[in-house]
Parts: structure tokens; C-alpha cells; sequence
């Protein structure tokens, strides 16, 4: 065995130190207020110096890695002490423990087995008493990797564990705050007692007008040159100026530089209407650390958790948006009709043409099916902007004035029923329902006093099984007609809350001289363009069909299913264009 003096003093004695974001938590993902003095950087690099002067080793130089995980080697001081080590500059590599130099056992047992050795590299593990020159040493040294990895991954799946519970009684998951948000202070782990999130009053004002502007019509790049003409600080740039945060790599050159990037993510962060949304992405593995998109149904979704910045109105009219066309045109401009126009034959969306060299009074709409499948699938349904424009601010004007003018004689057409017959349709709803509900519970009894029948042989087993097989069947029935009862309520208190706010609008936004984004967003649910009865013609138009807010909402845009959507009764029609 050599001695620790015949090791050149020209080489380096690498120190190596590592403690990982896990060391720093507690079991509930929690930091820790005093760190485990066994594992800090302070007490390694005690025990590593002290070996090394005992030993006879010089030339020593630290290698730190403060809140790195040992499940993967991305960690610069790591990569530093491998790339002086592939280039002849170390001699030996000492940690306190195995664990130290890494949690992943195949890497780990191949640094130790191969690389090392490749480069004449002792290595030396203090506590576990691993010397490389020893060949005795490496009989268990595999077998001590294996379980640390088993450990990391057992502290994943510990972690994991708390973090869903945690995410599905709808806390808060995760340390990122949203701009326009704070850390609530008296958060102390339970929303329902203090919200996680409380409002910053310097930039909730901002992230609001964002919102605006963007259902506004403003193009995304024009909102962030906006925002950058009046010296709005960008998120990232704020949080370090706050906080000292560099986790958003802020640009400290160009503090007022917002990105598209940045402002798309907040046009489509639901936290901004009050929600608690969790389980937005996952990893595969613990070893994996790249986050993936989370299938919808696996997202959790808790409503009102805390103050909205944005109304869930405004918030679901810019989600429309994205589901147009999204492109703005050369002045940054947004199409207005994004989300709201499809073709009447085939459901798909109709699409705006417009070109420097073409009038803006010629800009045109064209059926999307008619430009990616051909005339096979569908017709052109070819309608000027100009001429669409009119003929909608012409029908909102009707149904906006008939809805201030006359509100009661409106509500009643709009439901299709007066409110007397609305009250009289809530009461037998409810009464059925308890009806139902009652018989539930009378069911639950039977079933309990059949199966103490069968137990003291009052009857035999296969007459119980014949009985009970038959009240459940029953109740299975009641209680698939208990959800069709709870669903029309929904719907009629949803029916109802749009008819009001539709109401409401109308008084307020008096003057139309013009279509804007906002008179859609308040009024229109959906418009649907038809061809015209003559192909072609240049007298005969198109048939547009104007779906209010007030209407029930379609449920599909496919051909099979355009039949299906609310049509206005035939009294409030006639009421609108008499208006």
C-alpha cells in the first residue's frame, strides 16, 4: 500500500462537498430552520481539512456544491473538479461519505470502478472507510451506492406523497409566487383559514391591464411595448429587486424588456382569477428532473382560494382569444372575432384575411375548412369584415335595447318562461329531489333489515341476493335521475345569472357607434356564418346567426352537433327586430 506522503504535492487534493435542497427540507417539504449539522458544508469541509492535514495531504482545494441533489451530477463545482481532473491536475478526491459524491449508483459505481482509476486518481470516502488503494474496500462499496439511491428515492416518494396529499386538499403546491401577488404572512399551511396569496397593490394593477388590453384587441407584442414605453419593471427584474431572486434570470440591463413569453404565460396563469390550480406538470422519475405538461383530467382545479386580480369573466373572454387566430397584424392588432365566428355547415372557425396592399374595408372572412380541406368539405362562406360588423352591432343594438328598455318583458322571453314559471319549475325540482333523496335512505334501511333477516335465517340467501339485487337496481336508477334533477337546477341558476348580467351590460354600455372587443366580450357568445342561398352572388347575402351570452353555450363545434345549439325563441326575435 502506498503512503498518503508519496502522493505528488504538485497535484491537487480535491475536497469535495456537496448538500443537496433535500438535506435542507424537513419530512413535509418544509426548510428547515437549523440545518442538520452532520451534513452542512461548514462541518464537511471541518472533517475533510482535518483528515487532510492528519494524512499528510497538501496542495488541498475545495470543490463546493451547496443545494445540488446527488441523483445526477449537473452540479458546477462537480463538473469543475471533473474537468481538472481529466486534465492530470488531481491526485486524489476525498469526501466525507459515498453519499457525498453522488445518490445515483450506476454513475456512481462507474466514477469509482472506472474513471478513477483511468486517471490515477485515489479516492477516499471518511466515514466509510472506502480507500481506493485498498482493494479490500470495494468489496461493499457498490452494495453502499445501491442503498443511497435507494434512499433518494424512498425520500422522492416520502416527498411525493406529502406534496400530492397537500395538492389535493387544495393548498398551494410549490414556492413561486405570480406577479401581482404576495406571500400571505399569516399563511400558516391551511387556505381555508388564510390564503396562500394576497395581492400586491404595486403590480396587480398591471397584470390586470394586461388582461384588458389584450381582450381589448392589443397583440401581445404590442402590450410588451407598451409596457417597456412606460418603464414597467419586468417580473423577473422586480423579484430580484424585491427579494434578491435570480431564479427568473433577470435582465438587469434592460430592467423594462417584458417578453412574449412572459406576458403569454400570465394571459393564461388561471391563479389571476382566484383559483388554486395544482398538478400542472410532473416528473417521471426522481432522477428526472425535466417537468412535463399533466394530462387535463389529472390538473386539480380549486375555485376562489384566494382575491381574484382579474374577474373570471375577462379571464374566459382572453382564453377565447387563444382559441382563434392569435397573429396580430402589422399595428400589433388583434382579430376581434377570435373565438367568436365559425361556419355554419361545418363548425370550423372563420379565418381574416388582410394585407398591406388590400383596403381595410375589403378584409375578408373565409371558412377555415374551406382553406385546408378544399371545396369537397365545405364552401368559401366568403363575408367582408365591414359588412359582418354592421350586421352585429345592428342586432346587439336591437337586443341590448329591448334588454334596457323593457328588463321583465326580456327575462321572461330570454328563459323562456316568466320568473313566476322559473319559481314554480325550482319548487316541484325541489320537491321531487327530496322525494328521491327520501326513498335513497328508505332503500338503505331495507337492504340493512333483509341482511339481519338473512343472518338469523328469517329468509335464505338466494331470496336476500334476488331482493337486494332488485333495490339496488332501484337505487341506482333514483340516483342517475338525482343527477339529471341537480343538473337542469345548475342549468336554470346558470341560464338565470346570464340573463341578469346580460341585463346589467345593457345598461351600462350605452353608446355602440362602433364593434369593439369589448361590446363582443359583454354580449356575444358565438356567431355563426352561413352560405349564401346563391353562390357567388353578389346581391343575395350570408345567413348570420347571433348567439347571445344569455343562451346556453354549444357544446361542440362539430357539423353533426350545429343543430344543436340554442336557437332564441321565435318571440324574442321578433321583439329585437321590432325594437
Amino acid at each position: 500500500m502506498l503512503k498518503s506522503t508519496e502522493n505528488t504535492n504538485n497535484l491537487i487534493t480535491a475536497l469535495y462537498c456537496r448538500l443537496s435542497v433535500e438535506d435542507k427540507k424537513d419530512k413535509n417539504g418544509k426548510q428547515r430552520r437549523n440545518i442538520d449539522e452532520s451534513n452542512s458544508i461548514s462541518n464537511q469541509k471541518m472533517i475533510l481539512q482535518r483528515y487532510a492535514d492528519d494524512h499528510g495531504f497538501y496542495n488541498c482545494k475545495f470543490y463546493i456544491d451547496d443545494g445540488y441533489t446527488g441523483t445526477n451530477f449537473d452540479r458546477p463545482a462537480f463538473k469543475q473538479m471533473d474537468a481538472d481532473m481529466r486534465a492530470g491536475k488531481i491526485g486524489v478526491i476525498i469526501v466525507k461519505d459515498q453519499s457525498r459524491l453522488g445518490r445515483e449508483h450506476i454513475k456512481t459505481n462507474h466514477l469509482m470502478e472506472i474513471v478513477f482509476h483511468t486517471y490515477n486518481v485515489r479516492f477516499i470516502a471518511i466515514n466509510d472507510g472506502y480507500d481506493s488503494l485498498n482493494i479490500k474496500d470495494m468489496d461493499f462499496s457498490g452494495i453502499r451506492n445501491y442503498f443511497n439511491d435507494f434512499y433518494a428515492a424512498d425520500t422522492s416518494k416520502k416527498i411525493r406523497a406529502v406534496q400530492k396529499a397537500k395538492g389535493e386538499r387544495g393548498e398551494h403546491l410549490g414556492t413561486a409566487v405570480p406577479y401581482g401577488y404576495l406571500k400571505n404572512p399569516e399563511y400558516k399551511g391551511s387556505q381555508k383559514e388564510h390564503p396562500y396569496l394576497i395581492i400586491n397593490p404595486e403590480t396587480a394593477p398591471v397584470v390586470k391591464r394586461i388582461f384588458e388590453l389584450y381582450a381589448g384587441g392589443t397583440g401581445i407584442r404590442k402590450i410588451c411595448a407598451i409596457l417597456e414605453r412606460e418603464q414597467i419593471m419586468s417580473p423577473s427584474v422586480y423579484a430580484f429587486k424585491r427579494t434578491g431572486n435570480r431564479s427568473g434570470h433577470p435582465d438587469l440591463n434592460n430592467p423594462f424588456r417584458w417578453t412574449q413569453t412572459t406576458v403569454r404565460g400570465m394571459l393564461g396563469n388561471q391563479e389571476y382569477c382566484g383559483d388554486t390550480v395544482n398538478f400542472k406538470t410532473y416528473s417521471k422519475s426522481n432522477k428526472l428532473k425535466k417537468r412535463l405538461k399533466n394530462d387535463a383530467e389529472n390538473i386539480m382545479v380549486f375555485e376562489n382560494t384566494h382575491e381574484a386580480i382579474v374577474s373570471r369573466g375577462l379571464f374566459d373572454a382572453v382564453q377565447k382569444h387563444f382559441e382563434g387566430r392569435k397573429r396580430p397584424d402589422q399595428q400589433g392588432e388583434m382579430d376581434k372575432y377570435a373565438g367568436y365566428l365559425f361556419c355554419g355547415e361545418c363548425g370550423q372557425k372563420l379565418y381574416l384575411h388582410r394585407c398591406k396592399s388590400l383596403a381595410p374595408e375589403k378584409n375578408f372572412f373565409q371558412c377555415g375548412g374551406y382553406q385546408t380541406k378544399g371545396g369537397t368539405h365545405c364552401s368559401a362562406h366568403y363575408i367582408r369584415e365591414q359588412m359582418l360588423d354592421e350586421i352585429v352591432l345592428g342586432r346587439v343594438q336591437k337586443m341590448t335595447a329591448l334588454a334596457r328598455e323593457n328588463p321583465e318583458e326580456f327575462y321572461a322571453m330570454a328563459t323562456e318562461n316568466g320568473e313566476a314559471e322559473a319559481k314554480k319549475f325550482y319548487a316541484m325540482a325541489e320537491r321531487q329531489r327530496n322525494s328521491l333523496e327520501s326513498r335513497v335512505k328508505e332503500i338503505d334501511k331495507i337492504i340493512r333489515c333483509l341482511y339481519e333477516d338473512r343472518v338469523v335465517g328469517r329468509i335464505t340467501p338466494e331470496r336476500y341476493d334476488e331482493l337486494a339485487c332488485g333495490y339496488e337496481l332501484e337505487q341506482t336508477e333514483i340516483k342517475q335521475e338525482l343527477e339529471s334533477i341537480t343538473a337542469r337546477i345548475a342549468e336554470m341558476d346558470m341560464r338565470d345569472i346570464c340573463v341578469r348580467e346580460f341585463i346589467e351590460n345593457a345598461k351600462e354600455i350605452v353608446d355602440m357607434d362602433k364593434l369593439t372587443p369589448k361590446i363582443l366580450r359583454a354580449f356575444v357568445l358565438r356567431i355563426d356564418v352561413y352560405e349564401k342561398a346563391e353562390k357567388f352572388s353578389r346581391k343575395c347575402g350570408n345567413y348570420i346567426e347571433v348567439h347571445y351570452t344569455f343562451q346556453p353555450k354549444p357544446r361542440t363545434t362539430s357539423k353533426t352537433a350545429v343543430s344543436t345549439i340554442a336557437v332564441l325563441p321565435i318571440e324574442l326575435q321578433m321583439a329585437a327586430i321590432n325594437a
